[in-house]
């Protein structure tokens, strides 16, 4: 059952992964769900110094997660440059990491913003589904998505992170501040870290490079569509902040 455990992307045979939305598929969604109610619901029955450590516990999963990634890597001898934490997920990791030291209000609107529906797109959209379930690959990448969208979900439902609308733009800046040195990065290696050079197979930006010419063009209309369904979904309770009496959304 664990001979395919070091197995990645490059190395499994075929037909050994996952269906997209079959039952494995299915389970981790459920499971996300499940987690996101419960990690959410007990957030906000915490207070202060247990909501500190709390934060500091997500992120240090986070950075473990990775840090056993690369451990497995390394072990099984499939470590090569692709697998460098670049894409805006793996970069994620890091500015939660940041967030729970130093919380920021434009850091907390960018990993609402940004963080969770790049982070549950993933589990959708899954790129490492040739992998079998019990492929460390697999449970990392199943694993970390989770706790990228759930760090920024409990501190929303337990109102330490606000979004607020003047954060829109900033956020989009700081996802292109970041992608601009990747793209260089992707030259330089010929790599494809956040999918700037291809996009994978299963991967939504497909559908762009297929009708449009280039899948580039995704990623400024998904992003577009992704902020303004996220702020949306904030409007109602910032439009409720500013009505309270002295209150003071952020």
């Amino acid at each position: 059952m664990m001979e395919h455990f070091l197995d990645t992307v490059e190395t499994i045979e075929p037909g050994q992964g996952f269906t997209h939305f079959g039952p494995e598929h299915l389970a981790w969604l459920a499971a996300f769900v499940l987690a996101a109610l419960g990690t959410c619901a007990f957030y906000r029955h915490l207070e202060g110094a247990g909501r500190r450590r709390m934060r500091w516990a997500m992120a240090a999963l986070l950075l473990l997660n990775e840090a056993f990634k690369t451990a497995c890597l390394l072990i099984g001898g499939r470590w090569i440059p692709k697998y460098l934490p670049l894409h805006m997920c793996s970069l994620n990791i890091f500015l939660i990491a940041l967030h729970a030291a130093h919380p920021s209000r434009l850091l907390g609107n960018y990993l609402y913003a940004v963080g969770i529906p790049t982070a549950v797109i993933a589990l959708i959209f899954p790129s490492w589904s040739a992998l079998p379930q019990t492929s460390f690959m697999n449970l990392h990448s199943f694993t970390v998505h989770i706790g990228l969208a759930l760090y920024p979900l409990a501190l929303t439902a337990g109102g330490d992170i606000r979004p607020h609308p003047r954060f829109l733009l900033p956020s989009l800046g700081l996802a292109l501040g970041m992608a601009m040195p990747v793209y260089f990065i992707d030259l330089a290696l010929g790599e494809n870290f956040m999918f700037l050079m291809n996009a994978e197979t299963g991967n939504p930006l497909g559908w762009f490079g297929e009708h449009m010419g280039n899948h580039l063009w995704g990623i400024p209309i998904l992003g577009v569509v992704m902020l303004a369904l996220m702020y949306a979904l904030a409007w109602p309770a910032w439009r409720k902040a500013r009505r309270m009496p002295h209150g003071k959304a952020i």
